[in-house]
């Protein structure tokens, strides 16, 4: 089955993709079509295919079967990881990977560099237009009064906004993140759901995620994956009167 390019106005497709681990059916031709510039949240119980799913987008995975299109015309199944980042997806993992030892603004510095070693972007000296990107982004992520201070002395969602600034200052069209209310105080939680409000446009955001309260502030298209499907689509306020996302996901 071939993709309409022409006619489909997506930043991200994919198409009867279907990924199995020792018979263990992980995506079940799962098809997901994403416009520019939106925000959406993918939920469904574990074992539901949501971390395979982002495993394809960004090549750690490759697909048994099916199509992963990006920006209409670019085959991701057939770049690495480091490609399909290089192309303008970013990935955010549920648990934080900032580097500690170093500041806000160091951090961010050194996600700007790209290839470059810590100790080479660290005494690379930025151009103005460098040092004002990362000033937007500190702004952004509302960590500008904590740029020089030790990521280590975050507390934890503020650690969650330095990570997703990191992805921003690469300037991806996508992001994919995981699980970002986990963890948050009520405060941080909703201070991220402005954030991504915000974001959503300029870039696309795919946010994974359990919490029912995080993904209502959101206020934004939900997609339910069961068994590694499309289950129901809609706003929250639909799938959670679905009778089978009820019956598989939330009267658990």
């Amino acid at each position: 089955m071939k993709t309409k390019h022409i006619d489909t106005p997506s930043i991200l497709y994919l198409n009867g993709v279907s990924v199995s681990f020792d018979g263990f059916k992980a995506l079940n031709s799962l098809s997901l079509f994403l416009e520019p510039g939106e925000l959406r949240a993918i939920i469904g119980p574990n074992g539901a295919g949501k971390t395979t799913m982002m495993d394809v987008i960004t090549g750690k995975t490759r697909p048994d079967e099916g199509e992963v299109v990006f920006n209409r015309d670019l085959d991701l199944t057939r770049y690495d990881e480091a490609a399909i980042s290089n192309l303008g997806i970013g990935r955010k993992f549920q648990k934080p990977t900032v580097i500690e030892s170093l500041t806000v603004f160091e951090n961010l510095e050194l996600a700007m560099a790209g290839g470059r070693g810590v100790f080479q972007s660290l005494w690379h000296a930025l151009t103005a237009s460098q040092s004002e990107r990362i000033r937007e982004v500190l702004e952004l992520v509302d960590l500008t009064e904590r740029r020089d201070v030790l990521a280590g002395s975050l507390s934890h969602g503020q650690k969650q906004w330095l990570e997703i600034g990191m992805l921003l200052i690469q300037d991806p069209e996508v992001l994919l993140i995981d699980e970002p209310a986990a963890g948050m105080t009520d405060v941080e939680t909703e201070k991220t759901a402005e954030l991504f409000k915000r974001l959503a446009k300029k870039h696309t955001l795919v946010v994974v995620e359990h919490d029912m309260e995080f993904i209502r502030a959101l206020n934004c298209k939900v997609t339910v994956l069961h068994e590694g499907r499309v289950l129901a689509e809609g706003s929250l306020e639909q799938v959670q009167s679905n009778q089978e996302v009820i019956d598989v996901y939330l009267g658990r």
